[in-house]
């Protein structure tokens, strides 16, 4: 093993029990020798997601036994040990790496360690903060467009066009040479026809506003937000039901036959998809193609705050941590 100040133990948050922010508290944790195939990274940045609420909320299980319960999925830092053949999926890891972590457990820490298979290279022109919240939204927009074959000549609706996972599925569709119109708040229309979205306001009559801001038809539509509104009007405007995806409409999506993503009950995870899509998302940084919107950033003491804005919903872009 190869390793440079690695400290025995780090701040780290846990949920004290199943519920919402306020079970969150800081604790010492020990940070564990990097094993073979594992690295110690010291955390810079750590990516906030709803899935993380949802855990300490039990919706993904509420076992006692795991309490108290690590939190976060998703990092970006600086690698301090290498464990014997640390190897991530784009070459050998070696102390000294700026990385980012995905997926991750514990990852609300000052340092984790963790297998080599999680880790891969920081783009070089990406803050540590930017880069902490790439991988869970990125790989879950990129299996909506991969699970619906997402090609320049489709035109496709975003439902939730500005949040962390809509903007990133905008962006990737964008990229691929498509039309993309979107949902989202009036306040954000500006910034998004900026990106190049056409967007559109939810509420009453939006079947009818996408129609008018897409004559010639929807061909593929994304559902980022789960609502019955959105459902309906993608199942009224796309006739191929294989080419209607959600990863928040778990009761509808089933019932009607689209197809759903991610976790939970009866969700395709598409793990290789994910695996393969997070050197995808790093090199469309690279290549200036992809942005990672930051909100808001806050500093581990206010873990409670912060998931508070992301479980809100309307944070406008990436909500992280910063140890």
């Amino acid at each position: 093993m190869t390793a440079a100040n690695v400290p025995a133990t780090t701040t780290a948050v846990v949920a004290t029990a199943y519920g919402g922010p306020e079970v969150l508290e800081l604790v010492e944790v020990e940070v564990p020798v990097p094993g073979p195939g594992e690295v110690t990274v010291e955390v810079r940045a750590a990516g906030i997601n709803p899935v993380d609420a949802k855990n300490v909320g039990g919706t993904m299980g509420a076992d006692p036994a795991s309490l108290p319960l690590r939190v976060g999925l998703e990092v970006a830092g600086v690698v301090t040990a290498a464990g014997e053949g640390a190897t991530g999926p784009a070459g050998p890891v070696e102390v000294g790496d700026e990385v980012i972590g995905y997926p991750v457990s514990g990852g609300y820490a000052g340092a984790v360690t963790v297998p080599a298979t999680s880790v891969f290279p920081k783009p070089a022109g990406l803050g540590f903060e930017a880069a902490a919240g790439l991988s869970l939204t990125g790989v879950t927009a990129y299996h909506l467009l991969e699970a619906t074959g997402v090609t320049g000549a489709d035109t496709v609706l975003v439902h939730g066009v500005a949040g962390g996972v809509g903007l990133t599925t905008a962006q990737l569709a964008l990229e691929r040479g498509a039309t993309v119109v979107g949902t989202a708040r009036p306040d954000r229309h500006d910034d998004l026809r900026a990106r190049g979205v056409v967007p559109v306001a939810y509420g009453a009559g939006l079947a009818d506003r996408v129609r008018e801001a897409a004559p010639e038809g929807i061909d593929v539509a994304l559902d980022t937000v789960g609502t019955d509104e959105a459902v309906d009007v993608s199942l009224e405007l796309v006739t191929d039901r294989r080419r209607i995806a959600t990863v928040a409409a778990f009761g509808r999506a089933l019932d009607d036959g689209v197809q759903l993503l991610g976790s939970g009950p009866g969700a395709d995870p598409g793990t290789e998809i994910r695996s393969r899509g997070r050197l995808v998302l790093t090199d469309l940084v690279e290549r200036g193609a992809l942005e990672v919107v930051v909100a808001r950033t806050f500093p581990l003491a206010e873990v409670a705050a912060a998931t508070a804005l992301v479980t809100d919903g309307h944070a406008g872009g990436k909500v992280v941590l910063v140890p």
